[in-house]
């Protein structure tokens, strides 16, 4: 059976939870290799709505095991908390696992978060204030407590040196309040006694499931343009939401990768800061995010909105290696006269076609765009290819060329069966 990468192939938000869920019910091992608990995933199964954030889409299936892997950034309260909310809606974590090597989101990193976004002014990067930068700057540094430390016999010591680290730069860099350190261990260590048993080598797990032939699926989290080094830098994330992040943030090699889908939006969406080309700041655009719900699944924030970018896509699909498109959210479409897809970047009166690696001269971009009709008919019931409109098949078949890349899947609602397989 082949090993999976299902990613985001924009800014995030492109409706992957839906497509990960349903590869995630054939799953034996579901892994989960970047990011935090500033991702989202909303997977909604028999009308029941579960909104995940840390932990993997197979958690819905009793016989599949979910990893968090080594490159996850983990909150334990975080995480605790959305174990609690799984179990009260009758779903087991029996079969959760997290790598002992994940390093852990703490008090400080949060306050860190926010203080230093505060800091920055008006040049904030708007972060989710979840603390995830802060903790992989620890990683960097190589002075974070990794998840063998929080639930090692070293608890105390380790905690104790890093948060009395971490206070003297709140107090002498930003002038904060410093963590009180006796209220974290009194909390934590509850943490830490809950999470043990779940703490284990899961690169183990999964090099074991790739060598034994099992079907492992590769949960990407976040998007493509929020990867740290291949990302709209300094407005990204800190890890690598990129298909090569999964190899690193999982602990197996590329050749237990087979096949690599990317997930697109009809359109483009946004969170935060940063250059957005085809954005649109009139009732087009207000129409596209209202009938998309385009509001984070963890902060509520509205989404910037715009047209279909195919200069980001091929981008996409040439620095993850896509094999294949997965074009969700088309049903939000209906009732717009014209839809457009920008196929070029006019840059100061020269046509250029790849993005550009100053990812600072997007602001001087301007979208060159192609045309193609619209359509008014419901398509939320469709299920074949040949139900669908006329304009919607145009539309499609246009983005697969202008792409350079095949589209295998459609979702033409939020439900899980609303799908097309092409």
């Amino acid at each position: 059976m082949p090993g999976k990468i299902i990613l985001g192939a924009q800014w995030g938000d492109e409706g992957k939870g839906k497509f990960i869920d349903i590869f995630a019910a054939k799953a034996d091992l579901v892994v989960r290799s970047q990011g935090g608990n500033n991702a989202g995933h909303t997977v909604v199964v028999d009308g029941a709505k579960y909104k995940l954030q840390l932990i993997p889409s197979g958690i819905l299936y009793p016989a599949c095991t979910n990893i968090i892997g080594p490159g996850v950034v983990v909150d334990p309260r975080s995480l605790l908390k959305e174990i609690d909310t799984l179990t009260a809606q009758g779903v087991s974590v029996d079969k959760l696992f997290i790598d002992a090597r994940c390093h852990c989101i703490l008090p400080w990193h949060l306050e860190l978060d926010a203080l230093s976004e505060k800091a920055r002014g008006g040049d904030d990067i708007g972060t989710t204030k979840k603390g995830i930068g802060p903790t992989y700057m620890d990683k960097a540094e190589r002075i974070g407590v990794r998840m063998h430390d929080f639930v090692g016999k070293n608890f105390e010591h380790v905690m104790r040196d890093a948060c009395g680290r971490k206070n003297r730069v709140i107090i002498g860099a930003y002038d904060g309040q410093p963590v009180d350190i006796e209220e974290t261990l009194a909390e934590y260590k509850e943490y830490a006694e809950r999470l043990r048993s779940h703490v284990v080598d899961t690169t183990v797990m999964t090099w074991d499931a790739v060598k034994n032939g099992k079907f492992v699926l590769f949960e990407g989290a976040q998007g493509t343009l929020l990867d740290l080094d291949m990302g709209t830098y300094p407005y990204v994330t800190s890890s690598h939401p990129i298909a090569g992040g999964c190899c690193v943030g999982s602990g197996v090699g590329p050749t237990a990768i087979t096949d690599i889908m990317g997930i697109f939006k009809s359109y483009t969406t946004r969170v935060g800061k940063g250059p957005f080309p085809t954005e649109l700041f009139d009732k087009t655009g207000d129409y596209i995010r209202n009938a998309g719900g385009e509001f984070g699944t963890v902060t509520g924030r509205p989404r910037r909105t715009g047209w279909f970018d195919a200069v980001i896509a091929r981008y996409a699909v040439r620095v993850n290696g896509l094999t294949e498109m997965v074009i969700n959210k088309i049903d939000p479409l209906r009732g717009l006269d014209k839809l457009k897809v920008c196929v070029a970047y006019d840059y100061k009166g020269q046509r250029i076609t790849e993005f550009p690696p100053n990812f600072a001269d997007l602001e001087d971009c301007t979208p060159i765009y192609e045309e193609f009709d619209g359509f008014d008919e419901d398509i939320t019931s469709c299920r074949t290819y040949d139900e669908l409109p006329d304009a919607v098949k145009a539309y499609i078949n246009a983005l697969e060329n202008i792409c350079g890349c095949k589209v295998s899947m459609l979702g033409v609602g939020p439900a899980r069966d609303q799908v097309i397989v092409l």
